[in-house]
């Protein structure tokens, strides 16, 4: 249950955009904004404010449409929101989700061992140390073969099946530090109701060396839970119903139906309320990760996000890098009417990340409505796509170069690869820095001439720049610095919402089409009577198809 403790109020009661400090900004928008990143990045002291060092993690800032100016008004921007204060009471425990009155704590699935976090008296973080220590028992066993399948042999693949935050992060952060897998085991996620999704990841496995891992807090959502009882049949049929107990594990809250399906709720890994899921990957969620990855790495990994904790909590916001991300963000989708963020990982092990952040930015601060129940009457949160270079450069990067969106960027590379092929890093390199110096300062008209481009082609060969991106570059892809990139962007979400004054921590926006499906589903059947209630278009949808899964003759 999360505490009852008044949430921190922020500093103002003003809609956001009445404030002195929004005003301030449209002013010093219309000074800044015609000014070129040529010009911008010249400015004498510029890496002042632009270039903040973090274990690891290495940040330029300094390719972007601002000066240390606009970092002064938007600080005092956040300040006027109350980000401070809403820092400080997510970290107490004090119920900021208020739509659902609850506390948020992923902060608290990485806190250290004998620190104090409390939620209605009760030390979460103790919690917290009691699952992980039983993930990690768990996982020693599996990764050491003292874990035996029905037959007695060794589990040599692990599949998990969830969805959502029960999915995208756990299958990320795999993917990510799969130099830290065992090559030996086999690392699969199903999230996908379509049945082709669980039919070919388990077609080639064997029954009796697999671990099916069922992520679902609530053992009830429907995708999951269809996925979990098909793999529940495949199992069954190879090895009978008793081999259920020593091949699938929960990670839920819901004991009872764990029970029900045939699973030991010994072998259950729970979490709580204050967990939602797409924060959820360094809690029981990363089970699948901690398997895969050992629990010391796992451990790493924690400590990575919580060195991010402690610098939010405790540098300034001029040089608090996250809230630093936050409000540039704000900075082109209120100011410049930006409507897209791309992500360009230019390391492979992260092909999964933009599709991780896609979630929890988009599920976050996808919004309209405040704090207070009022319609916003600013944009909110941006699209957020990418694709790892260099696959992108030959794909939509020509729009970013020359189409007529402004598309901010955060370009993610490596510093020190995860394998030995060094050439072909530095021209994986040299591709990311030329990538971000070409948006910034394009190319002109009279450097296309210079170069003897007949007249006629001139106005297709220039690049107009002054397209600002990120640039995060990691001394290397480890655990630790992977924990501290995901906990950058879980802090830059909450900085963008708090100024926006909405609720990064619900998700209502995903409960009608899951409640209109469940409808829907049974009217399928050609032997149920005829849909009613539906706009025509889905009625006329849902006939076609009884039609077409009718065997009887027209």
């Amino acid at each position: 249950m999360a505490s009852d403790r008044p949430v921190a109020a922020a500093s103002s009661t003003a809609p956001i955009d009445q404030t002195p400090e929004w005003r301030a900004l449209e002013e010093h928008h219309r000074t800044i904004a015609d000014r070129h990143l040529r010009d911008l990045l010249a400015e004498p002291g510029r890496e002042d404010w632009s270039v903040i060092d973090l274990p690891g993690v290495h940040a330029d800032l300094a390719k972007h449409r601002a000066d240390a100016e606009t970092i002064r008004l938007l600080v005092e921007l956040a300040q006027r929101a109350g980000l401070p204060e809403r820092i400080e009471a997510m970290f107490a425990g004090e119920a900021i989700n208020t739509t659902e009155n609850r506390s948020v704590l992923h902060v608290a699935l990485r806190a250290e061992r004998g620190s104090t976090i409390e939620v209605d008296g009760r030390d979460v973080v103790a919690d917290v140390h009691e699952v992980l220590d039983r993930m990690g028992r768990f996982s020693n066993e599996v990764r050491a073969g003292t874990w035996r399948g029905a037959t007695g042999e060794p589990i040599r693949a692990v599949v998990n099946i969830g969805i959502g935050g029960s999915d995208l992060g756990p299958a990320m952060a795999t993917r990510a530090l799969s130099a830290w897998c065992d090559p030996g085991r086999i690392h699969r996620f199903v999230s996908n109701v379509d049945g082709a999704a669980i039919h070919e990841a388990l077609a080639d496995l064997d029954p009796a060396t697999t671990l099916v891992v069922v992520a679902s807090k609530t053992f009830t959502t429907s995708e999951t839970l269809a996925n979990a009882r098909a793999a529940r049949r495949w199992c069954v049929e190879a090895l009978g119903e008793e081999a259920v107990a020593r091949h699938f594990v929960a990670v839920s809250t819901n004991e009872a139906e764990v029970a029900a399906f045939g699973i030991d709720p010994d072998n259950m890994f729970g979490f709580w309320d204050w967990v939602g899921g797409r924060y959820s990957l360094d809690s029981a969620i990363g089970l699948s990760v901690m398997i895969a990855i050992g629990p010391d790495a796992f451990g790493e990994m924690l400590a990575g996000m919580r060195r991010i904790d402690e610098h939010v909590r405790t540098a300034p916001l001029d040089r608090n890098l996250p809230a630093l991300m936050g409000l540039l963000g704000i900075w082109y989708t209120n100011f410049f009417g930006a409507s897209s963020h791309a992500v360009l990982p230019y390391a492979e092990e992260l092909a999964r990340f933009p599709a991780y952040l896609q979630q929890l930015e988009m599920e976050s601060n996808g919004k309209s409505v405040t704090l207070d129940g009022e319609r916003v009457g600013w944009a909110t949160g941006p699209i957020v796509w990418g694709e790892p270079g260099t696959n992108g450069q030959h794909a939509f990067f020509q729009l970013l170069h020359q189409g007529t969106q402004l598309v901010p960027a955060d370009f993610i590379g490596v510093i020190e690869p995860n394998h030995p092929l060094l050439d072909q890093h530095d021209l994986l390199v040299a591709n990311l820095f030329a990538q971000t110096e070409a948006l910034a300062v394009g190319r002109t008209a009279e450097e296309v001439r210079a170069e003897g481009v007949d007249d006629e082609l001139v106005p297709h060969k220039v690049f107009d720049g002054n397209r600002p991106t990120t640039t995060l570059l990691l001394d290397r892809l480890t655990p630790a610095t992977l924990g501290a990139l995901v906990a950058l962007y879980e802090h830059k979400v909450f900085t963008q919402a708090t100024v926006w004054g909405i609720n990064a921590f619900d998700q209502w926006g995903v409960e009608l089409g899951k409640v209109l499906a469940g409808r829907i589903a049974p009217e399928l059947d050609p032997s149920s009577p005829e849909p009613t209630g539906h706009d025509p278009s889905t009625t006329r949808l849902i006939e076609r198809y009884r039609r077409r899964a009718d065997p009887s003759p027209d």
